[in-house]
């Protein structure tokens, strides 16, 4: 049995999840979610509880098995807590400003970047060099953080570039200089 699968997935107070066949809609403080599972796995809800189990010990449906609890946990926490991924922009005159309609970036082109936040996603320049990406859809604010992340990757000699705080990027030692 999956690990993960098989723990349940407890409901706050203020949230309300509807099971329509294997379509669970969740509604909390910060919006609403919805999302339609694999129409082999069984999705019930006991006791203020929510449990995904699966109908046999198959591989592919064990590996459905913690996947769609996964993605039913995640629904619940985006709608109460929501998910942010933080961005550090690093190298000389590099910097990220909040606009309207998402941030302007620049990073050493010629131009500057102009990226549109999508529906349910708040881009924050919370300093010229920390962008703050925010949203209820875990999935959403991955996908939008390497899209700004892509604009300008890090290299490997100085580090220049758009990473994710916390990551450690590998640096490579540049030429050696000889006679």
């Amino acid at each position: 049995m999956s690990r993960i699968g098989r723990r349940p997935i407890p409901v706050p107070a203020g949230v309300d999840v509807q099971l329509d066949g294997n379509t669970v809609r969740v509604k909390g403080p910060r919006g609403e979610l919805q999302r339609t599972l694999h129409s082999d796995v069984i999705v019930r809800r006991e006791d203020g509880e929510i449990r995904v189990e699966r109908p046999s010990d198959e591989p592919r449906y064990r590996a459905l098995h913690g996947l769609s609890r996964t993605l039913v946990a995640n629904m619940i926490e985006g709608v109460t807590t929501g998910f942010t991924k933080t961005l550090e922009i690093v190298g000389v005159g590099y910097r990220a400003e909040t606009k309207p309609f998402g941030l302007t970036l620049s990073l050493g082109y010629s131009h500057p970047i102009e990226y549109k936040a999508p529906e349910g996603i708040t881009l924050r320049a919370v300093s010229p060099t920390v962008v703050e990406v925010a949203g209820t859809n875990k999935e959403v604010v991955g996908q939008v953080a390497a899209e700004i992340r892509s604009l300008r990757p890090p290299e490997p000699y100085k580090g220049k570039g758009v990473k994710y705080q916390g990551e450690v990027i590998r640096r490579k030692a540049g030429k050696a200089g000889g006679k």
